[in-house]
């Protein structure tokens, strides 16, 4: 027994089974005069009308879901719908995995730092930069140390130099106030490692 109950479109009754669809078109919601359908062996079947192609749909015990609804015509296709609910959760899931999350971290220096600060501050930024973070860098000037923001560029400079394998500058420092604020993100051999991890914890889930 088919049919179908919408409370605010969120779930699909068929079969006598209940499975969540949010965002999902189906069997008796499709109301376009024409539609063009495709079998649940992929192969065409023309254009025909909404009712038409529900009812080749329940003869078959699936259901008729819009795949292209901004098509001209839309585009619907007779599947499974758990078949078919499953597959697209899987195919978002999968996505999401090989989304890189990237997040802006931020470092601070004093102009004058000593080179135990300086390392300890670098080796965070170098963190980041290998977790695959961009970085805001900024160096602080107090008082007169404005007078001499040259050795701003300097500290600058040897920051950018101490992390070549890790991070390269996006732009050049630039003052806004009393800061130098300068960008970096991870180098390509940083993110291909990355990649290359991720791709070998995604193969271990699955053979787990």
């Amino acid at each position: 027994m088919y049919f179908i109950r919408w409370p605010r479109a969120t779930y699909i009754y068929f079969g006598g089974e209940n499975i969540k669809g949010k965002d999902v078109i189906a069997n008796e919601r499709i109301r376009w005069k024409e539609v063009r359908v495709i079998d649940e062996n992929g192969d065409q079947l023309g254009i025909m009308s909404s009712r038409d192609a529900f009812n080749l749909a329940r003869d078959k015990g699936l259901d008729l879901v819009a795949i292209a609804p901004n098509a001209n015509p839309p585009v619907c296709k007779i599947v499974d719908m758990g078949k078919f609910l499953y597959e697209k959760a899987r195919k978002e899931k999968e996505a999401k995995k090989k989304q890189m999350k990237v997040e802006m971290k931020q470092m601070r220096y004093r102009l004058k730092i000593d080179k135990n600060d300086l390392d300890t501050k670098n080796r965070k930024v170098r963190k980041f930069l290998e977790s695959g973070n961009r970085v805001k860098l900024e160096i602080w000037f107090r008082g007169r140390e404005m007078a001499h923001t040259e050795k701003g560029f300097e500290l600058a400079n040897k920051i950018v130099e101490a992390l070549p394998d890790a991070g390269k500058l996006v732009s050049e420092p630039k003052l806004s106030g009393r800061n130098l604020i300068f960008y970096m993100e991870p180098t390509k051999e940083v993110l291909k490692r990355l990649k290359e991890r991720r791709d070998q914890n995604e193969k271990k889930d699955e053979d787990n």
